[in-house]
């Protein structure tokens, strides 16, 4: 239950700074070209709210509500999520929305997205100056790649260390190495001291599919040393400790991490329709280690998930780079940069049957953060959210701001206005959408808590 707790208290935090900035974006260019605001609100208020005021002499009432699903301004003559048609029968006002140029609506609708695309960037220079960048390099993993069966498939193989995607040579190990090959018609390996060729099916795989599997499409090799031992776990109270070694499982040999998760992986394939006896069969395991040059024979019972409770020892050093305040501001850039190229590239994939199934909302986003208070990660997922909430928002999608963009774009070019008739239709036909894309989130994540898919 504490965990609960601290993920989602990192979740509204990280969430209420976002939305207040992204709001705040829109209220900073309405004042600056002297539009009224009526509202400005944290989360959503239907019916009632937590809390509002409204200073002396101002137009704006400023408030919380009881809906944490976003925020919002209510800025005068606008067709907007209120549908305030009363408001939009009156004459205009020269102070409302629409009695404004068309260039200065587009930047009150552009404020939003512009202020949590820059938030991104200085968040993760500022994260680069106080911390610094870690990162696994993939040419320093002289013990290869472990690879699954898909993977075997196209032509891998277990020891292989990749060098290159086409003519993207791979550097930092983490997702971009298996979205580079997920997209590559080429993969170059280093096998036995020489480069390989292997050519990726003509069908790509999805980036999804490749970390869905379990095991994973590939895993650097590691040794199968014991680490760290969880407290209460099967391991410990058989008495493994920190820098034993696993050497047999199940009477085969253990040469690597890899094959304690190649074991397990066939175990709970296996049990899957068995009995609760048959799958505790299954679970009771015989596990060889060695400690020193002394040798143990240990029975153990694996959890109902098939797990031992211990992690190994991580194999390759870090590499570390550290950036002056200066510095860090170009290193943020393309840091930002390349997690939006990232995350656009990934949006493919949510129109996909498996993409659409991996469709999460404030679950799936709270899980995210770790179990317990940590300053460089609440701020990375930070900016990660600012990058997601940016280009979500600039979607040419009717009631989003890149909706209303699209359609000030069209009034620029064409000199048009759409009418206002029209308008609250496209409204009325975003919110159906969102709302449509809101019940599959909610519905994915109550699934997902149970274990459970569709």
């Amino acid at each position: 239950m504490e965990t609960f707790f601290i993920k989602a208290a990192q979740l509204i935090l990280s969430l209420s700074i976002l939305v207040v900035l992204h709001e705040g974006g829109h209220f900073f260019f309405a004042k600056l070209f002297k539009i009224r605001v009526e509202k400005f609100y944290l989360f959503f208020d239907p019916w009632f709210h937590l809390f509002k005021f409204k200073p002396k002499n101002s137009d704006t009432e400023y408030g919380i509500g009881w809906l944490p699903f976003g925020g919002y301004v209510k800025i005068a003559g606008m067709i907007d999520e209120s549908m305030d048609k009363e408001q939009m029968q009156q004459p205009e006002q020269p102070w409302e929305f629409r009695s404004k140029p068309a260039y200065q609506r587009l930047l009150v609708m552009i404020g939003g997205v512009l202020v949590n695309f820059l938030l991104a960037i200085f968040i993760y220079s500022m994260v680069l100056f106080a911390w610094g960048d870690s990162y696994y390099s993939v040419r320093d993993m002289k013990m290869g790649m472990a690879y699954n069966q898909t993977a075997k498939e196209i032509g891998f193989r277990d020891g292989d260390l990749p060098v290159r995607a086409d003519a993207k040579v791979f550097d930092k190990f983490g997702v971009d190495v298996y979205r580079d090959i997920a997209d590559a018609k080429v993969v170059t390996v280093l096998r036995n001291g020489k480069e390989v060729n292997i050519d990726m099916p003509a069908e790509k795989i999805s980036l999804i599919t490749m970390l869905k599997e379990d095991p994973v499409f590939l895993t650097p090799i590691l040794p199968n040393v014991v680490d760290s031992v969880e407290a209460g776990s099967p391991i410990a109270k058989a008495g493994v400790k920190v820098g034993d070694r696993i050497i047999a499982l199940n009477g085969k040999a253990v040469n690597s991490y890899n094959d304690i998760v190649n074991e397990k992986t066939r175990l709970q394939d296996k049990a899957v329709g068995c009995s609760h006896a048959d799958s505790l069969k299954l679970r009771k395991v015989v596990m060889v280690t060695q400690r020193g040059a002394q040798t143990d024979t240990l029975n153990i019972t694996l959890t109902e998930k098939f797990v031992a409770g211990f992690y190994p020892k991580y194999y390759y050093d870090a590499t570390h780079v550290e950036y002056g305040f200066f510095e860090s501001f170009p290193a943020g850039i393309a840091y930002g940069m390349n997690t939006l190229k990232g995350y656009v590239s990934d949006m493919r994939y949510v129109f996909s049957k498996e993409g659409a199934k991996n469709v999460g909302s404030f679950g799936a986003i709270g899980s995210m953060f770790p179990a317990t208070w940590n300053w460089h990660a609440f701020w990375l997922l930070t900016a990660f959210l600012s990058i997601i909430l940016a280009f979500m928002n600039i979607l040419p999608i009717p009631a989003l701001d890149g909706g209303h963009v699209l359609f000030l774009l069209y009034e620029i070019i064409t000199r048009r206005k759409p009418s206002e008739k029209f308008l609250e239709r496209a409204q009325m036909v975003g919110m159906i959408l969102l709302l449509a894309l809101m019940l599959l989130a909610i519905s994915n994540d109550i699934l997902h808590f149970f274990g459970l898919s569709w």
